[in-house]
């Protein structure tokens, strides 16, 4: 049995339309879905292509109906859809949803008060525009590739956080929960063109703005957040485990000296604020670290100013005692997952769906928009529906 929970976040009553697709695009849908939006998910009939594969969570809190949207008909039920939508997303390459019949002018004059969000990689146009690309290739352009990883080393892929999930599907849910707030203030129906590369360059603003003001190196890991500082790094352990070190500010840095007895310590210790002395300071910090082990180093400094946390695994995390205090993760019928963020004191969010197969609620929605049972049937005996 499918378990649905009601709830009340600050989006409940935002209606979405989400055309199936992969990465960005369904992290979008999901925020959207998390904070309480109703997102119908267009699948294809039949269960297959992007996102198909059963308890992807970037899918939960929404409900699937499969069109053919090659269809004549899946293509009318679709823009029916998108006359009662606040939103619609889409994650094609450019020019894809128009050869479809479905691209924004078609769905603005089903309905003029429609936000239409666009996720890309590079972008509604520009020379690439038409392009294939990944998360990688997207950092790479931007320059926030070049500024991942160790000194004197390749530049190192951050997953697919920072360009498929932060500069990619957070924008474009922040660009129309924006849009759909300006058209419920008298706005036109408006385009969201969410591209990777301009998200990304966003969120290094403040690293061009250190630039600058020459606090910046371009070389990798000589600066202050990038792996450079010996203050700001992660240390190995005796049992081959990690902690991570933040003690940026000076007093943080004493009480990590302090605390751990750290032997450049007094009058004559090293300035850690000059460059110079980073390479001796990170060997003694080094050495230091390799005495304990990680859970050794914990236990002294938890609940400190010293800002040195235990590098965890992915099993690991949901069990660390704050996290579970907030409920950063939650189990909903056993599945451990992130829960919905941030938080809302009146509005308060919820998982309150699993990731529903594809088409699991096609009968349900085309009831909801009046669309008679037989009528149902028969678009699914001539395959518009799945």
């Amino acid at each position: 049995m499918t378990r649905v929970t009601t709830t009340t976040g600050p989006l409940t009553g935002v209606r979405v339309i989400e055309l199936a697709g992969i990465g960005p695009g369904p992290f979008a849908a999901m925020m959207l879905a998390d904070l309480g939006a109703d997102v119908v998910r267009v699948d294809r009939v039949g269960g297959g292509g992007f996102g198909a594969f059963p308890g992807d969570l970037l899918n939960r809190n929404r409900r699937s109906i499969a069109l053919d949207l090659k269809h004549p008909d899946g293509r009318e039920l679709l823009l029916s859809l998108v006359a009662g939508a606040d939103a619609l997303v889409e994650g094609f390459r450019p020019g894809v949803a128009e050869r479809l019949g479905l691209g924004p002018e078609e769905c603005l004059a089903a309905n003029p008060r429609l936000v239409y969000g666009r996720m890309t990689g590079w972008g509604q146009d520009g020379p690439l525009a038409r392009t294939a690309g990944h998360d990688i290739d997207y950092l790479a352009l931007t320059g926030a590739l070049h500024g991942v990883g160790r000194a004197g080393e390749r530049p190192v892929p951050p997953m697919n956080l920072l360009g498929d999930f932060g500069g990619g599907g957070m924008m474009l849910a922040l660009g129309v929960v924006a849009a759909v707030y300006a058209v419920r203030g008298g706005a036109p129906g408006q385009v969201v063109d969410a591209a990777i590369v301009d998200g990304v360059s966003v969120l290094a603003t403040q690293i061009h703005a250190l630039r600058g003001l020459g606090l910046w190196q371009d070389p990798r890991g000589a600066n202050l957040l990038d792996g450079g500082a010996p203050f700001y790094d992660t240390y190995e352990c005796a049992d081959g485990r990690y902690v991570a070190v933040g003690a940026l500010e000076p007093q943080f840095y004493a009480e990590l000296v302090r605390l751990t007895g750290f032997p450049l310590d007094g009058d004559d210790a090293p300035d850690r604020d000059d460059p110079a002395n980073w390479p001796a300071l990170r060997a003694a910090w080094a050495r230091l670290f390799r005495t304990r082990t990680r859970d050794e180093w914990a236990e002294l400094l938890a609940g400190t100013d010293a800002c040195v946390a235990p590098v965890l695994d992915w099993a690991e995390a949901p069990r660390h005692p704050h996290l579970a205090a907030r409920d950063v993760f939650v189990a909903p019928d056993g599945v451990v997952q992130p829960a919905p963020a941030p938080r809302f004191s009146a509005t308060p969010t919820a998982v309150r769906r699993p990731p529903p197969r594809p088409g699991e609620h096609t009968d349900e929605v085309l009831a909801d928009a009046g669309v008679d049972a037989a009528r149902i049937a028969a678009l699914r005996a001539a395959g518009a529906v799945g």
